[in-house]
């Protein structure tokens, strides 16, 4: 039979423990502020919406909201890389009227900004094909945020269009050339 000799380990020092703690502590920070921002940019929200800013945009006119409706440069993809959808000009879009995670995506941005989203099966439109779409699909978008307005002033700006285009079809001002005389009054 072997015999073993006990060696006795010294003590360590108190103060050694506490810098080990330190920097364990700073070493987990440091891993979950890399693995939330990661090196690319990419945040994560609570909901899961993964976003990158490409553009930050002008912070000073404000983020839209849910009654707003913004005009919008856009692609989507899916992560394979098939594109599904693309503006051939600035499109108006609603905000409360797109996927929820179009919309949450939408309420970050800022006028001139542009961001790339990946949005979840969840957060877009889940379970359910929709056209090239397949079901439980990751959406990947590329967004640039032109203007933003209030629906109800829209509402307002295309009700105002909508009586001049009525005025100008009964020959009123700006009337189309050649067309009835505006009546006068007071006129024979």
């Amino acid at each position: 039979m072997s015999t073993v000799t006990a060696v006795p380990i010294p003590p360590v020092r108190r103060a050694y423990v506490l810098w080990l703690v330190a920097g364990l502590l700073i070493a987990l920070v440091a891993g979950v502020t890399l693995a939330r921002f990661g090196s690319t940019g990419i945040v994560t929200t609570p909901s899961g919406l993964r976003y990158q800013v490409i553009k930050p945009g002008d912070t000073k006119g404000g983020l839209p909201t849910d009654t707003d409706v913004t005009l919008v440069n856009y692609e989507g993809r899916l992560v394979d890389g098939t594109v599904f959808d693309k503006s051939q000009q600035p499109t108006p879009l609603p905000v409360a009227g797109v996927v929820p995670g179009f919309s949450e995506g939408l309420k970050l941005m800022h006028k001139g900004a542009k961001y790339r989203f990946w949005i979840k099966p969840e957060l877009g439109y889940g379970e359910r094909a929709n056209g090239p779409i397949p079901a439980n699909s990751t959406l990947v978008f590329d967004v640039e945020l032109q203007d933003f307005i209030p629906e109800a002033t829209l509402r307002q700006l295309q009700m105002q269009q909508s009586m001049m285009g009525g005025m100008q079809g009964m020959g009123g001002p700006g009337g189309a050339p050649g067309g009835p005389a505006a009546p006068v009054p007071g006129g024979r």
